[in-house]
């Protein structure tokens, strides 16, 4: 159980390096790194306090061990989830911008016909 949590300690420790690293390199944006770092503080919290972990693993029923990784999956399940509903906002205003994009193209040419711009 103590070589897991040590493993699991490094991982978050790893995840905080990493969003820190891409936050610092502008490879993520720093609403989206949020989730990312409070997801690798929870990790490193329950792997670092074996009580908090004794804890909800009780209340969950299940060894400690798994309680961590049911945790960790549903912690990222909800990154994930946050991370999808914000692409796809932007996915919907990509579309509209191209549309509105195309109506002021179609509205300058009927302005200027003879303008061969594409």
């Amino acid at each position: 159980m103590d070589r897991f949590l040590d493993v699991t300690s490094l991982l978050g420790i790893a995840l905080i390096f990493m969003v820190l690293y891409s936050l610092r390199r502008d490879h993520i944006r720093a609403e989206y790194s949020l989730s990312w770092l409070a997801a690798a503080c929870v990790i490193l919290f329950l792997s670092r306090w074996p009580q908090a972990l004794d804890w909800f693993s009780g209340e969950l029923g299940i060894d400690p061990p798994m309680a961590l990784l049911t945790l960790l999956v549903v912690i990222f399940a909800i990154v994930l989830y946050r991370l999808s509903a914000m692409l796809s906002h932007l996915r919907d205003n990509n579309i509209a911008l191209a549309q509105k994009v195309a109506i002021l193209e179609y509205e300058l040419n009927q302005i200027r016909p003879h303008d061969d711009r594409s």
